[in-house]
């Protein structure tokens, strides 16, 4: 396989709140060091939904994307999540993320209003026409309404800048067609099916989980993109708890809860999210012990 053209092994960063509720710029610096110094996560996606992006401001987004690339520099590539269900807004939110250092993109399949297929691929279209970073699309169904189905994928991969898919249709069958027939890198978008995933020809996972598990995912990644199939699935099973363990309830309220276990206190959340309950607190955490996480 050809090197994937933004890496294997990413993160969708929460993002820190201070006491106020403000983005707080300096522990995002700090978590994302974490996530690519610790954790070895060679991508850190920002304003994505585990970064609560549906409750910051246009301008939170860019002073985040900003920060983040300042912190990482060259050690990691910084993708900007811009997806909404106005065209027009997603291509001024393409151009903010661009102007504020990001590497890529993440666009999301429009939302609500449930658009058919051509008129999903002309958004896609537009979008990575908006500037000239690479952009990867987000196809999550039970979440927008709407799969962007084999012949979009087929026909987006055409476009020059559309380089990925971040995968959580749980259509494992269309996922491999696309890879069999286009270069589109494909990321498991569900940290349990990273192995899944790798075995019909993906490049790796943009993760939940991974702020616990990215140097193991990492691991595993390495040891089957070596031929070690046996290793990756060893390692698989390992953390296969904390993969579905971190969407025991939303997956930022578990990450936020979890990292707090680890002594890592990234704030409150914004509402309408909740901070997960001290059951489900407590619960995340002793799966992370037993997975010496």
């Amino acid at each position: 396989m050809t090197e994937p053209v933004l890496g294997r092994l990413a993160t969708a960063m929460v993002t820190p709140f201070d006491a106020e509720g403000g983005v707080d710029l300096v522990k995002a610096q700090k978590l994302a060091l974490r996530l690519v110094d610790e954790q070895r996560n060679e991508i850190v996606l920002v304003n994505g939904t585990t970064g609560e992006s549906p409750t910051t401001t246009d301008e939170e987004k860019a002073r985040l994307v900003g920060a983040v690339k300042e912190a990482v520099g060259d050690h990691a590539k910084v993708v900007a999540g811009i997806g909404t269900n106005i065209t027009a807004h997603s291509v001024e939110l393409c151009h903010q993320a661009a102007a504020a250092g990001a590497d890529g993109l993440l666009a999301v399949t429009p939302y609500y209003s449930l658009p058919p297929q051509d008129a999903i691929v002309a958004h896609f279209e537009t979008l990575a026409g908006a500037t000239d970073l690479p952009m990867i699309l987000y196809d999550i169904p039970h979440r927008t309404g709407r799969p962007i189905e084999t012949s979009s994928l087929m026909r987006l991969a055409k476009h020059p800048n559309i380089v990925a898919v971040k995968d959580a249709k749980n259509d494992i069958a269309g996922s491999a067609e696309v890879m069999a027939a286009t270069d589109l890198n494909y990321f498991a978008g569900d940290d349990a099916k990273v192995l899944p995933i790798l075995s019909v020809g993906g490049v790796g996972v943009i993760g939940t989980s991974t702020h616990f598990t990215g140097r193991r995912t990492a691991e595993l990644l390495d040891a089957w993109f070596a031929g070690n199939t046996a290793e990756a699935l060893r390692i698989y099973r390992e953390l296969l708890p904390v993969y579905t363990g971190v969407f025991a309830t939303q997956g930022v309220m578990m990450v936020k809860a979890g990292l707090a276990h680890q002594g890592f206190d990234v704030g409150g959340l914004r509402a309408p999210l909740l901070p997960a309950s001290k059951a489900q607190a407590k619960a995340f955490g002793a799966i992370l012990d037993q997975a010496n996480l």
